[in-house]
């Protein structure tokens, strides 16, 4: 009975089971009209919460957003299920048809089939309609995307750098301060600046920052604004061809969109002009939005024209860390290969001027070279600025310098600086008188509104890094700039060979001059060349540079066939004792300059020279004869400068009245107030009669920059102060006077008359006194502000530079309790003062301070010196180690602060 019970309970259930197949079977073909359209709408619904989703993901992502995870996983799953439900949308009506054909009440086995189909089916499209609804509860996402966890930087290739970090670190100082918003880095081309830039794309993948993203682009010399949208749209998403076809402002407005949401940083490498940020599309940078733009330049104007806060200069490297990248870039194997070729690297090193392009570039074409001929070769070839892979590889580039410069005048300037050797110090007002004697600044027809000229074509090619400041008045031009222009000169110029330069060539004799017909300016300056004893032609040489030679002699032919020479330089040719008698066949000659020379007599024959504008008798200790009305017949003069000669009483080798030199220098005046063009004058006064009368003239008073005060006997009190209308007097001397008192007799009616009470002497740069014995302060040097220069020598009753009881009078007059001197000086020279006791009381500033030196000042034990000045510019204090020991600091900070500037002189 129980085995029976048993399989009755299993049957029942075995029908129930069937009974609830059959029913859902049913259930499920019955509804499969309603459940069908009701799957296609839900299709439709996620198809449009889709496309919704990934409208805000492409939106966040253009604003540099990622996406979230699990957005990305419910996007993927849409996308199955989206292609699934289209499948049985699309076999829907097939289904329904075989359902309305066969019916699921026939009896025949096909009709069995499709009732069997039709289950399945309907049984899927109910299981898919379940979960598209499910999945579309789940696609209600409050945000899609979230910030980059770090800035989002591109790595690029860079190099092994050498001796960049110190620099790196300068900028990357200035990108963590909140009010530098744009950087320039100007420089030399082939500096490293580029490689500089690379670096710090890169130091902002590695060090911890807040900013979200660092564009680079590329600007260069074709500058084209699509080109740089371009560049930054690749960087924040804009990539696709449609957005490429934009126009340059719609770029703009969505460059501009994307980043004033964001901490960006631009870097934008090799900029020849403004780049305009609007019209590009970058936000400025400013404190608010915390970003920053770092750009590269050749140029410091571009620099300001971009409006950066801070101007980086990127160096040449030091000779150690040049020769550094020379050997690494030779390599091992070459510098062993012989014993003497480390030496000779490091005479070809020299030669690339711690340039980085010329060092890696002639490094690897010296890596295969094993012997001595193949360096030494090397090194020749340098010197003629010929080794071809400086001619191909470094002189091309640098060039765009050269080819960038605004106008053919400045580039004339340009090449014009080449004809001084090598590592020379330029005096800039020399270089532009010689410019403007030579007919290149064509602007003007007086010096003085020339210079004006000159000095900004200066400022050009210095920001352009062409030329180099080297201190107030000189530049210099770096080597390999230097064999860029020669280059330039030989392969560019109109006309072959215009240029001849020997300058610094160690030559013995006067150059080979039958192949030089063409020249149009030589040099051969700086070389120990004696006598020019040949008839060369030079037919259309405008510029000669003789200087630094050791001539004795100039043949009376020398000069006979060169008649449009323009400028002569013959300076510091100490041996030299006479000129030629064809100087007169100079009738071209505009510039004559023959300071630091051994002639002893101005020969008539340079009454020819009618054009001259310029004639330099400076530092002609041996000259003792000028003829006189020699100097008033050069009508066309501008500049005339006499200085430190000898001024005769009597002289026994010439005592005709001819003499302009003789008695003083009464008649010298009388022929130069004649020179109506005059406008450049130095000139050495001799008596106190001489000044009053010199001081007469207006033509003096507004032509005068250096002034002489020479072996005055009387007054032993002399009023500095009616020199006041000397208003372009740059420099000052006293020699040999017998004046005991300068005074500032009436400065309570100046100060009374004038607006500026410390500017007297505003342009006065360099005061010296030499040999004045009685003399026994400097306090009036509080009327010179911009003083520069101060040399004192060999004033045995000098007690006081600044006098404390004088400057108690002045500080009476004029209101000021202190003095403000010495805030621009920047050398101070005292020898042979034993009386020496002060500089003055209290400790001064000296801002601009580079060099002190002190010689035989016993009573000298304090120097008015705070720690401040050691952290400024100051390079030396030179003295005696005694005079060093007996120094008065005011602590031990102080003394130590200024030991590593002490220089021992004996």
């Amino acid at each position: 009975m129980g085995n029976c019970c048993s399989v009755q309970c299993s049957f029942e259930n075995f029908l129930l089971r069937g009974w609830d197949f059959i029913v859902g079977h049913a259930n499920y073909v019955c509804k499969l009209k309603q459940t069908l359209p009701t799957l296609s709408a839900a299709l439709q619904e996620l198809r449009a919460q889709r496309d919704d989703v990934l409208r805000k993901v492409d939106v966040a992502e253009q604003r540099l957003l990622k996406r979230l995870e699990r957005v990305q996983l419910w996007l993927s799953k849409a996308e199955t299920m989206i292609i699934e439900a289209e499948r049985l949308v699309a076999d829907g009506p097939q289904q329904m048809n075989n359902l309305y054909l066969g019916g699921c009440a026939s009896k025949s086995c096909l009709s069995s089939y499709n009732c069997l189909s039709s289950y399945k089916f309907g049984k899927k499209v109910a299981k898919m309609l379940l979960e598209i609804n499910d999945h579309m509860s789940k696609g209600a996402f409050e945000k899609v995307a979230e910030d980059q966890p770090t800035a989002s930087v591109v790595v690029r290739p860079v190099e092994q750098t050498v001796a960049l970090e110190s620099t790196i670190q300068k900028v990357w100082s200035c990108i963590v301060e909140k009010d530098v918003g744009i950087i320039g880095l100007y420089g030399l081309g082939g500096v490293g600046k580029t490689t500089l830039l690379t670096k710090l794309n890169n130091k902002f993948s590695t060090t911890p920052n807040d900013f979200e993203v660092v564009i680079w682009a590329l600007v260069s010399k074709d500058y084209d604004v699509e080109k740089i949208q371009d560049r930054i749209g690749e960087n924040v998403g804009y990539s696709d061809g449609s957005w490429k076809n934009k126009s340059p402002d719609q770029k703009a407005i969505d460059i501009y969109g994307i980043l004033s949401n964001k901490r960006f940083v631009v870097l934008l490498d090799d900029l020849w002009q403004r780049v305009d940020l609007n019209q590009v599309g970058i936000p400025k940078p400013s404190q608010e939005n915390g970003s920053k733009l770092i750009f590269t330049t050749r140029s410091l104007e571009i620099c300001g024209e971009m409006g950066a806060r801070r101007k980086i200069k990127v160096e040449c490297l030091e000779p150690e860390k040049a020769l550094e990248l020379f050997q690494d870039k030779v390599g091992d194997e070459t510098l062993n290969s012989h014993p003497d070729i480390p030496n000779l690297a490091k005479q070809v090193a020299e030669r690339c001027g711690g340039l980085p392009l010329a060092l890696i570039t002639i490094g690897r074409a010296m890596a295969c070279k094993t012997t001595l001929e193949e360096w030494n070769y090397a090194i020749e070839m340098l010197k003629r600025c010929a080794l071809p892979k400086m001619e191909n590889e470094v002189f091309p580039l640098l060039k765009f310098s050269y080819d960038n410069l605004p106008n053919a005048t400045m580039k004339c300037c340009f090449l014009y600086c080449c004809l001084y050797p090598e590592d020379y110090c330029i005096p800039k007002k020399r270089l532009v008188e010689y410019w403007f004697c030579e007919g290149l600044l064509d602007k003007f027809d007086r010096i003085n509104e020339a210079q004006m000229q000159g000095g900004d074509i200066i400022s050009s090619l210095l920001n352009a890094c062409l030329l180099e400041r080297d201190g107030e008045d000189y530049v210099k031009m770096h080597d390999v700039i230097r064999d860029m222009a020669l280059w330039i000169t030989r392969k560019f110029e109109a006309t072959e060979d215009t240029f001849f330069v020997k300058a610094g060539a160690q030559l013995s004799q006067e150059p080979y001059v039958k192949a030089w017909e063409r020249v149009k300016r030589m040099s051969v300056m700086k070389n120990e060349i004696q006598l020019l004893e040949e008839t060369p032609k030079y037919p259309n040489l405008r510029t000669l540079f003789l200087s630094n030679n050791h001539l004795n002699v100039i043949s009376d032919g020398f000069f006979q066939f060169t008649p449009h020479l323009t400028v002569l330089d013959l300076s510091k040719n100490w041996n030299l004792r006479a000129l030629p008698k064809g100087i007169s066949q100079l009738v071209s000659l505009e510039c004559i300059d023959l300071s630091w020379t051994g002639i002893f007599e101005l020969p008539m024959e340079l009454k020819s020279l009618t054009k001259l504008k310029m004639l330099d008798l400076s530092y002609m200790s041996d000259l003792k004869n000028i003829p006189q009305y020699l100097i008033s017949s050069f009508s066309k003069l501008q500049i005339f400068r006499l200085w430190f000669i000898r001024m005769l009483r009597r002289n026994k080798d010439y005592p005709n009245e001819d003499n302009v030199l003789n008695e003083g220098n009464e008649k010298l005046l009388e022929e130069l107030k004649g020179l109506k063009r005059l406008n450049i004058l130095s000139t050495p006064i001799k008596s106190m009669f001489c000044l009053e009368r010199f001081l007469s003239f207006d033509l003096f008073r507004r032509s005068t920059q250096a002034l002489q005060l020479f072996d005055f006997r009387e007054p032993e009190r002399f009023d500095v102060l009616c020199l006041q209308n000397l208003e372009r007097l740059e420099t000052l001397q006293f020699l040999y006077c017998g004046i005991m008192e300068i005074k500032m007799e009436k400065l309570s009616t100046w100060v009374s008359s004038s607006t500026n009470s410390t500017s007297c002497f505003h342009a006065l740069s360099t005061v010296k006194v030499f040999h004045c014995k009685k003399l026994r302060d400097m306090t009036w040097l509080i009327l010179a502000p911009n003083l520069r220069n101060l040399d004192i020598f060999g004033c045995f009753e000098m007690e006081a530079i600044l006098s404390e009881e004088k400057l108690g009078e002045v500080a009476g007059v004029t209101g000021i309790p202190y003095p403000k001197s010495f805030l621009k000086l920047e050398t101070l020279y005292l020898c042979h003062l034993p009386k020496l006791k002060s500089i003055y009381r209290d400790a001064l500033p000296f801002p601009c301070l580079k060099h002190i030196n002190i010689k035989y000042c016993e009573e000298l034990k304090k120097l008015p010196l705070n720690p401040d000045s050691a952290k400024g510019n100051l390079l030396s204090i030179e003295g005696s180690k005694d005079w060093w020991a007996r120094v008065e600091w005011e602590n031990e900070a102080t003394r130590d602060a200024f030991l590593p500037s002490f220089k021992l002189l004996y």
